[in-house]
């Protein structure tokens, strides 16, 4: 009995310490979806955070530590929110378009998340990593089947992630809505050089994976 008693005590521990980790993260995500990640000093997080100055460093080292731990986790969410998404067809401009509307539409349902996203994408490269190799494939492969007259497929690269970064930062501001979004993906395809007629096929496609996405929903 004294055992059992001793290791739940244990975990209890392990659990209260996830969760003033994850608090943290979460305190450090806030802010620096706010204002530079530079700027946020340990005395600004823990007051976010609503704990001790001494619980910081049980955790972490210093804030480039925990700037590293943010970074990590939205690495982790940005490959949970596209994959599913690019795995569900073969057309490969569909991907490139599924791909970029995911990040629009987590960003419209989380404004915070989208400021977050397109300022961290710019302050560490390995943010988005995984999702910017997956969108080079994609857009590889996309681009040599096309029929266009346009930019390599590195300089599309870059374009399509400026384009959906600005609009990140935009929807974070408040300076852009839901009305946007499809428009915000026809900005990306004529970006790499998609031709209008091609473009307007494929967001047709975007809409109807959209709505066929709603009905399989389940209902709260």
């Amino acid at each position: 009995m004294a055992k059992l008693n001793l290791e739940r005590r244990a975990e209890i521990g392990q659990e209260k310490r996830a969760r003033t980790r994850a608090q943290l993260v979460a305190a450090a995500s806030a802010l620096f979806s706010k204002r530079s990640w530079a700027s946020v000093t340990i005395d600004d997080l823990v007051r976010e955070a609503g704990v001790a100055k001494g619980t910081f460093y049980v955790h972490f080292e210093d804030m480039h530590a925990l700037t590293i731990a943010v970074a990590d986790e939205l690495i982790r969410s940005f490959d949970e929110l596209i994959q599913p998404r690019r795995a569900a067809t073969s057309d490969l401009l569909l991907r490139v378009a599924l791909g970029c509307d995911a990040f629009i539409e987590r960003a419209l349902e989380d404004p915070a998340w989208g400021a977050l996203v397109a300022r961290m994408a710019r302050s560490y490269p390995k943010v988005g990593e995984t999702a910017r190799l997956r969108l080079r494939e994609d857009l590889a492969r996309a681009l040599d089947e096309a029929p266009r007259a346009g930019p390599s497929v590195d300089l599309a690269l870059e374009a399509a992630i400026g384009v959906v970064l600005q609009v990140l930062a935009a929807i974070g501001e408040g300076r852009l809505k839901g009305a946007d979004a499809q428009s915000a993906v026809g900005a990306v395809l004529g970006a790499i050089g998609i031709g209008k007629r091609q473009a307007a096929a494929t967001l047709a496609k975007l809409a109807r994976a959209k709505a066929a996405r709603l009905r399989e929903a389940p209902i709260a």
